[in-house]
This record gives C-alpha cells, sequence and structure tokens, in this order.
C-alpha cells in the first residue's frame, strides 16, 4: 500500500498529535479519518476519531451530561475498540476531581463522577462510544505503509464544532503537498 506523496514530513505519533489517513486506508473504520492520540507508548496506542459525530445526542445515553458537553452535543464514534464503551475528554482546571490529565490540558474524565463537582471546572467536553487502538508496533507498520501521516495537533481540534469536514481542513493547513491532498477525491475512479 506505500505510496510516496513528495516531501510529506511527518512527526513520530505521540500523545497530542493528530493521525490523518492517507487516501490508500480503505478501512471502512478509518477511512478519511483524523484521530486525536491519547497515548503512545510501549503498551500500544490509544486515540479517539475526531470527524465521525453520530445522531445520537448525549443526551439519550447521558442524559446528566447533555447540558454540559460541549457543541455538537452528540456522541462521537471514537472507534471500533469497545464502542459500548464511553469516553470522555475535557479541558479542565488542573487537579479537578474525577480527572486524568493525558496531554496539553486534555484530560479524561469520570463519567461515573458527579457532573454538578466536574461540569463547573470545564471549559469544553466531548464523549466518545469507542476508542482506536493499535497493539505494539502495529501502528508503525501502518504508518511505513503509507496508510497515516502523523501531524501536529491541539486541543482545538479535538473540540471542534465543525468536525465533518476535518480530514479536507486539517490537510490544507498543513504545507504542500498535503495541502493539495485536501481535494483529493472520496472515489477517484469517479473524479
Amino acid at each position: 500500500m506505500t505510496a510516496d506523496w513528495g516531501a510529506v514530513e511527518d512527526v513520530e505519533p505521540a500523545a497530542g498529535r493528530l493521525l490523518v489517513a492517507t487516501p490508500l486506508l480503505g478501512d471502512a473504520h478509518f477511512s478519511r479519518t483524523v484521530v486525536y492520540l491519547l497515548e503512545h507508548d510501549g503498551g500500544g496506542t490509544v486515540g479517539v476519531v475526531l470527524n465521525r459525530p453520530s445522531h445520537t445526542p448525549v443526551a439519550q445515553v447521558l442524559p446528566d451530561w447533555h447540558d454540559a458537553v460541549s457543541g455538537p452535543a452528540v456522541v462521537f464514534g471514537g472507534g471500533p475498540v469497545q464502542p459500548d464503551g464511553a469516553l470522555c475528554l475535557g479541558q479542565l482546571q488542573p487537579g479537578s476531581a474525577g480527572i486524568r490529565e493525558v496531554v496539553d490540558g486534555v484530560s479524561t474524565v469520570d463519567l461515573d463522577g458527579d457532573v454538578a463537582v466536574i461540569a463547573p471546572n470545564a471549559r469544553r467536553l466531548r464523549v466518545f462510544a469507542g476508542h482506536a487502538g493499535w497493539a505494539p508496533g502495529q501502528l508503525d507498520d501502518e504508518h511505513d505503509e503509507g496508510a497515516w501521516w502523523v501531524l501536529p495537533g491541539s486541543p482545538d481540534d479535538l473540540f471542534s464544532e465543525d468536525p465533518r469536514p476535518m480530514w479536507r481542513q486539517v490537510l490544507r493547513r498543513q504545507p504542500p503537498p498535503l495541502s493539495l491532498i485536501s481535494t483529493y477525491p472520496p472515489d477517484v475512479v469517479l473524479n
């Protein structure tokens, strides 16, 4: 599956960075996705897909959290691993109860915690159903095969109010040739 995309300078996978699916990645779970990495170490890699908001309102599955989450107030499809499990990420005051800091002011939030205590300390919150995960070395192999670009990310990506076009938006803000690839059609045959 390897492809030469020109002078694309990837950075190493790390928490807070983005995985952006290359057009070669045909897996339906990850086609044209942007994944925010939460962890990348000897135990593997964990992240959440940012540009797959569902049609399920947070109020439908976690009614107490509906008013606390950032817009759009829907559950996001975080990835194919444990799709029935909920994961909440947020930007909260450091040291707040019910959180575990991850990177760049982003923390995991305990959804079993008291929303009345957590929400006032939150700038932004987002709920994901499932997550993306790779065994040790698996992501590195996929990256070497040309399935992913690793790019700088920020909490603003994680909490985007317009997540659906994120694949194009993230690529457009990169230097060429990635900025040009942002216009790559979903199906080259139909171009």
